[in-house]
């Protein structure tokens, strides 16, 4: 297994790619620990996978300190979790923007200079392909992919030996998109699967495989690979 006897901290995740990517690591052998606000689903994941769970919040610096001091040094660190609120640039409010980049963006941040990571292990940021194909009332999403993917570039300089790389999805059906109405959300995913070259959507296990070689492969640093079925040449 790719993963046997080594500690995977998977911060979101107790839904969506995190938990994708907890599942993966677990089938690999790794000692999973899962951060979330959501308390409620930790106990389950945590009781489905045999792992531990950990409530955290990443826009709190506290929280995030004390997630790190339970967990010790790790030797991979996943960054799932985020918050996005959205609107027309003109009129979206900027406490929803500030939101947004307090919870992708900062949230990165802290969680990146509080983990105790092992040398030779990694750590993996998620953003998405907005950061390099924007649409409209989407701009504080666009500019906090396009942070979070700077900051893995900058941070595998600085953070080495540890190994520092983000994965951006593209359109992913998961249960962010759970708050729409059902019939909406099966259009609004067959609309987008229909101009894609695989002809499909992406799930989480998708995203998580990338996020595995991530972890596995040693020689990879300082990289963004962008896993979107195809929609960037489109």
């Amino acid at each position: 297994m790719l993963l046997a006897g080594k500690k995977v901290v998977v911060v979101g995740g107790s839904s969506g790619i995190g938990l994708a990517t907890a599942e993966l690591a677990k089938a690999e052998g790794a000692d999973v620990i899962v951060a979330s606000r959501n308390v409620d689903r930790l106990d389950a994941i945590a009781a489905k996978l045999n792992a531990i769970a950990i409530p955290a919040d990443v826009t709190s610096d506290e929280s995030v300190g004390d997630l790190f001091r339970r967990c010790g040094p790790v030797d991979h660190v996943v960054v799932t979790a985020a918050q996005l609120r959205t609107g027309p640039f003109k009129t979206v409010a900027m406490e929803d923007v500030r939101a947004t980049m307090e919870s992708k963006f900062w949230g990165a941040w802290r969680v990146a200079r509080s983990a105790d990571i092992r040398p030779g292990g990694s750590l993996t940021l998620v953003s998405g392909f907005l950061s390099i194909r924007p649409r409209p009332n989407s701009a504080i999403v666009s500019a906090a992919n396009g942070a979070i993917e700077s900051l893995a570039r900058s941070l595998a300089l600085e953070l080495a030996p540890v190994r520092v790389n983000a994965v951006s999805p593209g359109i992913i059906d998961t249960p962010i998109r759970a708050a729409m109405p059902e019939e909406a959300r099966r259009d609004m995913l067959a609309l987008a699967a229909a101009g894609l070259p695989v002809g499909r959507v992406g799930t989480g296990e998708d995203i998580a495989r990338q996020i595995l070689a991530f972890m596995t492969i040693g020689f990879a640093t300082g990289s963004i690979v962008y896993i979107d079925g195809g929609a960037l040449i489109t």
